[in-house]
């Protein structure tokens, strides 16, 4: 597991991932993304940003800590501003949209088989990791002609396991689902790592290559963080995006 994460030449602040060949990926920068989170100034604007620099419309879910999967099968599914399903993961096949999860603390997934042209996007908060959400991504995925064994994956920027402190039961209830979740925090508190349990997840499921953007949200101020306007007063509410699409399929 690497770290493939860059500033994109172009969009400032776009930190652009690793998906292989024939997929575009990032991370959005500063500004939020949110229609319901947040201030809503320039939300629109830069969503549309988003999607000249995709290339596709951009396809976002109503995100609600599920395993449910919607599959999007092309631009007159996605809404000018809205968005296509109640969901908290997306896949696509060819190049004709792109995907977006939007997350402050929980764990964006971007998948991707750039040989079939399917992509899929994950929305990993503590219950969609003990629902395993990215085993039903990829199991989708695979449905529609994805290969695990070529699928490339990120886990994207999120808070990490020194910073998430949960009670003990919480802890346990989800560590009985995936071992690695447990953790502590820097202060000696029961915890959970979300990112280390997602990859763990992506292994179980057969990806063999994943990149992990080494960033924890509530650490780092370059993210939105749910935690952290709750902690920090100079911390404004929103939400970041991870995007992917495949160029081709």
């Amino acid at each position: 597991m690497t770290d493939a994460v860059g500033p994109d030449p172009v969009v400032a602040g776009l930190a652009v991932v690793d998906l292989g060949p024939g997929v575009r990926a990032a991370f959005s920068g500063p500004g939020n993304l949110s229609r319901t989170v947040g201030d809503q100034d320039g939300v629109l604007a830069r969503r549309q940003a988003l999607a000249a620099w995709a290339g596709a419309p951009v396809a976002y879910a109503w995100q609600v800590h599920g395993r449910r999967v919607h599959v999007v099968t092309g631009p007159a599914q996605v809404p000018d501003d809205g968005p296509v399903a109640q969901a908290d993961a997306l896949v696509a096949i060819g190049g004709r949209v792109a995907l977006a999860v939007l997350v402050a603390d929980c764990v964006p997934v971007l998948l991707a088989d750039g040989t079939a042209g399917v992509v899929g996007v994950a929305h990993a908060g503590r219950a969609g990791v003990a629902a395993d959400v990215v085993g039903a991504t990829i199991a989708a995925m695979t449905a529609v002609g994805a290969d695990p064994a070529r699928l490339r994956a990120v886990v994207g920027p999120a808070v990490c396991g020194r910073c998430y402190e949960v009670p003990a039961a919480l802890r346990d209830e989800v560590a009985q689902v995936v071992p690695v979740a447990a953790s502590t925090t820097t202060w000696g508190t029961p915890a959970l790592d979300l990112p280390a349990a997602v990859a763990s997840q992506l292994a179980r499921a057969g990806v063999q290559t994943v990149h992990r953007v080494q960033a924890c949200t509530l650490e780092d101020a370059r993210w939105f963080s749910h935690r952290g306007t709750g902690t920090d007063a100079t911390r404004t509410p929103g939400r970041f995006a991870g995007v992917v699409r495949a160029l081709a399929g």
